[in-house]
């Protein structure tokens, strides 16, 4: 899936300038997730489409639904979720890109920040992936999506300190004190308005100790794990300090 995952997007990526100016479409690949999750998953985690089986793929936070279309043209049943307010391009882009590639994948506008329901109750596989620190409410979201679905393969960001290393000046003297170490600790960090890329729209950012305990508290049990980027020494807000963590999650409400 990793390979094709890579073809298809060079040929979406054609299509999509084909159709509208490079700034229109949402900047950041959703494709290239797929070589963390080869480093993520095990066993028969790895055959994905045996997970996903005869039911409806939920993609949550799509972007431009780059996901949603692959998975939809390896055979998948795919719904979107999101909402345009909060949408790089207002939701524009995957609704162009449906109208033009004949797709079937259903978009439904839902609003994350508030108290939510989903458009099914018995999915077998989410991905919510780079979603969780965009939320207000993440515990409601998390427990909301645990009650509708069998696994989940998200990743979010994460921080091991509350700062970058870079020494703050205070008057003539350059300090470090007030940085902590809070890996092991269960705690998320809110970051003020335009703390972290100039978004707003970021708000928690978890210890990893953090996300497994929300993980835990709202129906999750971890099958696997991986982090990647700067594991050593990340932080809530910098470019160099950026940490994050891919999980396969079983909901424990199914049996």
């Amino acid at each position: 899936m990793r390979e094709k995952a890579l073809v298809f997007e060079q040929g979406l990526t054609k299509k999509k300038l084909e159709l509208r100016e490079p700034e229109f479409w949402y900047p950041y690949g959703t494709l290239n997730n797929f070589a963390h999750l080869n480093s993520l998953l095990t066993g028969e985690s790895r055959f994905l489409l045996n997970l996903i089986g005869d039911k409806p793929a939920l993609d949550i936070g799509c972007a431009d639904g780059e996901l949603a279309f692959f998975l939809e043209s390896l055979g998948c049943k795919v719904q979107v979720i999101d909402y345009a307010p909060s949408n790089y391009n207002s939701l524009r882009a995957v609704k162009l890109l449906k109208e033009r590639l004949s797709s079937s994948v259903e978009i439904h506008e839902v609003d994350l920040d508030s108290q939510f329901s989903l458009p099914g109750k018995d999915y077998n596989l989410a991905f919510f992936l780079g979603i969780l620190y965009h939320l207000k409410n993440p515990f409601y979201a998390l427990e909301a999506l645990s009650k509708s679905a069998r696994y989940c393969l998200m990743s979010s960001r994460i921080a091991r300190f509350n700062r970058a290393t870079e020494m703050k000046q205070t008057n003539t003297k350059s300090t470090q004190s007030d940085r902590v170490d809070f890996r092991n600790v269960p705690v998320a960090y809110l970051l003020d308005e335009q703390e972290a890329n100039n978004d707003s729209t970021n708000y928690w950012i978890f210890s990893d100790a953090g996300l497994r305990r929300i993980l835990k508290r709202t129906g999750w049990e971890i099958l696997d794990y991986l982090t990647v980027g700067n594991t050593t020494d990340s932080d809530p807000a910098s470019a160099q300090g950026d940490e994050r963590a891919y999980c396969l999650v079983k909901s424990s409400y199914f049996g």
